[in-house]
């Protein structure tokens, strides 16, 4: 059975840093790409990051480029989300998500698994 357990998500004001971290079991993990996902009420999911299963390349949304930085440790089976610079639209619940490789890997529906989601608040 695979699981993402998602942890550290919190309240924080604008201008902090929260540091997320996703937990899998159950699936290959080095084998799999992972991203992060959010979504805020009322709006889409969005892509926010992603990594490939070697952790060789890192893609990030627009929205967070240059604030954010995706990472991975394959001996541990997690993957981590550091955010800076917070804003307050960068409240929403972020998801952990994995899939094969070979997909595309912006596109939340190409995504086989899914964690449970972590909220995350900013506060301005």
């Amino acid at each position: 059975q695979v699981r993402l357990v998602e942890s550290g998500g919190g309240l924080v004001q604008a201008g902090g840093s929260l540091r997320l971290s996703c937990a899998a079991s159950g699936l290959p993990f080095s084998l799999y790409n992972m991203g992060w996902f959010r979504q805020a009420p009322g709006k889409e999911r969005e892509f926010v990051s992603a990594i490939t299963y070697s952790g060789a390349s890192t893609l990030y949304g627009d929205s967070v480029k240059g604030r954010f930085t995706i990472s991975r440790d394959n001996a541990k089976n997690t993957v981590d989300l550091q955010m800076n610079s917070l804003k307050s639209e960068d409240t929403a619940v972020y998801y952990c998500a994995a899939q094969t490789a070979g997909r595309n890997i912006y596109a939340d529906s190409q995504y086989t698994n899914w964690g449970q989601g972590t909220q995350v608040t900013v506060s301005s």
